[in-house]
């Protein structure tokens, strides 16, 4: 039942369908709907063009021609009857140039009525009267000698006359007709241009109802859907977990409606747990802070009240071996310097774990320190064991870094006095401090040729009172690493001891480095 938690209640239908196919499936309508106006818009359009190319280039033309062929026949009837009543050969020009003309415009009228039986059979009518005409007048009488009225003009007047008359309505009725195609073709180019435009308008309008359409669809599928969802987000954000978040729209948006409503249940039980481990922490905060009133206590006593007597143990302890000196034996003289030897020790544990717990409490000062004058500071500190044991200490260019400068000063004493102590007595003490910049951190190392530190007790060297050798060999209460590291980790580095060094020992460490240092990663002496 848990693994349930979250999902949106099963739908079947459209209430199944995803945002992705929902989009897909109006793309794929829009597109139909779309190519199928296109198709239309694209017959309608080619119709236009094919009806005005058979206007202007069939019908237009045919009208001109057949004007053309009658203006061409009737050129010939007057020059042929001009030249039979005056039988002057002038009256022929424009009967021969009628011919041609004849001629042009009935192979022009062919092409143009290759398509049309009706422009054909009229065609054919015009020339059959016409031959008819012209073999019983034309011919004749342009075949008469020149110079005289031709006879056969005046006997065949009346037949040309009628003759040309039949020619004449052939011509009229092949202009109707051509008149009325061409009438027809205007009419069917204005139907076809009015069907384009309204199909393109149809186009337009379809368009913009898609449009409006799609643009409502995404509105309530996904835009209003999404906005609910992100503005129920922003009040769970803004800390009002008790607000449920919607889960409406299609199925992939209430799928993350139902998710987010899910992980803000999580957060809701997550939230009182950590309110209950607040108060749980909280306590033991208060405890904390009682356990570190006490602890300072304890080193108040350790510092005053524990001291105290020690000295008085001690000091009394001396007065009496300097009293009884010559009264106590050797065996007596030995118990008293134990005894004052073991106030002593106690005395300086006191102080070292007093000066151990102070640190990052006592001294708690942040500021940008300059390491140079700090080491030369630790150095005139340690002159008399350098002098003593012979050391030689270099160092490289040292940067500013961020911290306390007590505390460091301390890190610096406890390391360099470290490197003299476990010198090794074959060798002349020799340390070197190296400064290396690691992005926002500089790592030291203070390198030795003393003693060194096996690597199987490279950890336990940083424990407090851990010592590997007896307090006659080197003195010491085993508390200088310690604190060392307790130091380092205070300023938020590390500290280690470089186990891959020989001879001698190296510890390395980081400090938080100063922003206006450089950040070459490279050695400062280069």
């Amino acid at each position: 039942m848990t693994s349930q938690q979250g999902l949106p209640p099963r739908h079947n239908g459209l209430s199944a369908w995803t945002t992705r196919r929902w989009l897909r499936v109006g793309v794929s309508v829009a597109l139909a709907v779309l190519a199928a106006l296109g198709a239309v818009g694209l017959w309608t359009t080619i119709r236009t063009s094919d009806i005005a190319d058979e206007l202007v280039n069939t019908r237009s033309p045919s009208l001109t021609y057949a004007v053309r062929l009658e203006a061409a026949l009737v050129n010939q009837e007057t020059g042929i009857r001009g030249y039979g009543l005056t039988g002057q050969r002038d009256f022929l020009d424009p009967y021969r140039q009628g011919v041609t003309d004849q001629k042009t415009a009935v192979d022009r009228l062919r092409e143009l009525l290759v398509d049309n039986a009706q422009g054909r059979e009229d065609l054919q009518q015009v020339l059959d009267r016409t031959q008819v005409w012209q073999q019983r007048i034309a011919l004749p009488i342009a075949a008469s000698p020149a110079g005289a009225p031709a006879a056969l003009a005046a006997e065949r007047a009346e037949e040309g006359r009628n003759s040309f008359d039949r020619v004449r309505a052939a011509l009229a009725a092949q202009q109707e007709h051509v008149r009325t195609a061409r009438s027809n073709a205007v009419k069917n180019l204005d139907r076809a241009t009015q069907l384009r435009n309204w199909v393109f308008i149809a186009i337009a309008g379809v368009i913009v109802l898609v449009a409006a359409l799609v643009f409502e669809g995404l509105r309530r599928g996904i835009t209003d859907p999404l906005t609910r969802l992100g503005s129920d987000a922003r009040q769970v954000a803004r800390g009002n977990f008790a607000h449920p978040v919607a889960t409406t729209g299609p199925a992939d948006l209430r799928q993350l409606g139902a998710d987010m409503e899910a992980m803000r249940r999580r957060l809701v039980d997550e939230l009182a747990f950590s309110e209950q481990a607040r108060h749980q922490l909280d306590e033991r905060a208060a405890d904390l802070k009682r356990s570190n009133a006490e602890l300072e206590q304890f080193a108040y006593v350790a510092s005053h009240d524990l001291q105290e007597p020690l000295r008085k143990v001690s000091s009394f302890t001396q007065l009496l071996q300097r009293r009884y000196a010559d009264q106590l034996d050797e065996r007596a003289d030995q118990y008293i310097a134990f005894a004052v030897d073991g106030a002593n020790r106690m005395q300086t544990l006191i102080n070292d774990l007093l000066t151990f717990s102070r640190v990052g409490r006592v001294h708690n000062e942040h500021r940008l320190v300059e390491l140079e004058p700090l080491v030369e500071d630790t150095l005139s500190t340690l002159s008399i064991s350098i002098e003593e044991s012979g050391a030689t200490i270099s160092h490289d260019a040292l940067p500013a870094v961020v911290g306390d400068t007590t505390q460091l000063g301390m890190l610096w004493q406890n390391l360099i006095s470290n490197a003299i102590k476990f010198r090794h007595p074959d060798r002349r003490p020799q340390i070197h401090i190296g400064a290396l910049r690691e992005g926002d951190l500089w790592r030291f190392t203070v390198t030795d040729n003393g003693i060194g530190i096996d690597p199987e007790f490279a950890d336990r060297v940083f424990i407090i009172f851990q010592r590997l050798h007896t307090k006659d060999a080197y003195p010491g209460s085993g508390i200088g690493l310690a604190m060392c590291k307790k130091i380092v980790e205070f300023h938020g580095g590390t500290i280690a001891v470089d186990t891959h060094h020989s001879p001698g020992t190296r510890i390395s460490f980081t400090l938080l480095a100063d922003d206006n240092s450089p950040t070459d990663a490279e050695d400062p002496r280069s």
